[in-house]
């Protein structure tokens, strides 16, 4: 395996793409974040270890001489994905946001170095053939670009099948990021396989979140009909339980709540003793 020479206008182009798309794919996860004011469903663990797995990417895409968009897509995909992460401590974790600048600003710096030194120091030896410490950083990019889409299927588990918490419009982005970047590498001199199975596993597993979702909208249709015609949430439903978790994790139960009251019951006033 050796660095690629040239690169293919139709590479340039495509990369551009998928590089554009991942500039901005966050954007939405980020707004409705911040709209929502809340992260519930969003598993901070997704976001840092995406942001890690972008100093490993970002190594393996600049000593590989990919294509310039591809090789800076990693930086913006681990900044992003650190935003994100920040928003989950504020709303979902109750941290002050001026520590969570402080926290995530030293992670970035401490990324960036990490990712420099380890370009600086594995670049001369890959030129002189010495190739597995990179592709070892490339095996660890792709393990941890997957490990990071792992932690949304146990909230999924959680909830039958529902997908709460992600923005799709953020999902349908990354997921045409990762599909133009691996038509990229395909219109390339030589095909990177260790490049391609990071976009590969990232499609597949992005894939598995919308067909989830979807099944689950097929299997509650009824009640989503019933909610609506009844004017209610599909979460005021006593069906929709099941969907729900609790904020420590496990099942909603609405039931057990001290100061749940029947629906149409004027609560009774206390009565006072002498």
């Amino acid at each position: 395996m050796a660095p690629q020479g040239s690169i293919p206008v139709a590479a340039n182009v495509l990369g551009t793409i998928g590089t554009v798309l991942w500039c901005v794919q966050l954007v939405p996860q980020i707004w409705y974040n911040w709209k929502q004011k809340k992260t519930d469903g969003l598993p901070g663990a997704m976001m840092l270890i995406w942001a890690l797995s972008g100093v490993p990417f970002g190594v393996y895409a600049v000593i590989e001489r990919f294509n310039i968009p591809v090789q800076i897509q990693p930086q913006i995909f681990s900044t992003l994905s650190l935003v994100s992460w920040s928003q989950i401590l504020v709303y979902n974790h109750q941290w002050k946001p001026w520590n969570v600048v402080l926290l995530s600003g030293s992670i970035a710096v401490a990324f960036g170095g990490v990712e420099a030194l380890l370009i600086l120091t594995l670049r001369g030896p890959y030129q002189r053939g010495l190739s597995w410490p990179i592709v070892l950083i490339g095996v660890i990019a792709a393990i941890l670009l997957a490990c990071g889409l792992v932690p949304p299927y146990f909230e999924i588990w959680k909830r039958r099948g529902r997908v709460i918490g992600i923005n799709f419009v953020f999902l349908t982005v990354d997921w045409l990021g990762a599909l133009f970047s691996l038509l990229a590498l395909l219109t390339q001199h030589t095909f990177d396989i260790l490049g391609g199975m990071m976009y590969i596993v990232c499609l597949a597993l992005e894939l598995g979140i919308f067909v989830s979702h979807g099944i689950w909208l097929l299997r509650t249709r009824k009640l989503r009909k019933q909610a609506k015609l009844a004017g209610m949430k599909f979460d005021d439903l006593p069906e929709a339980r099941k969907y729900q978790t609790s904020p420590s994790g496990g099942r909603a139960n609405r039931s057990s709540g001290p100061e749940e009251v029947e629906i149409g019951r004027v609560p009774e006033e206390p009565s006072q003793k002498d």
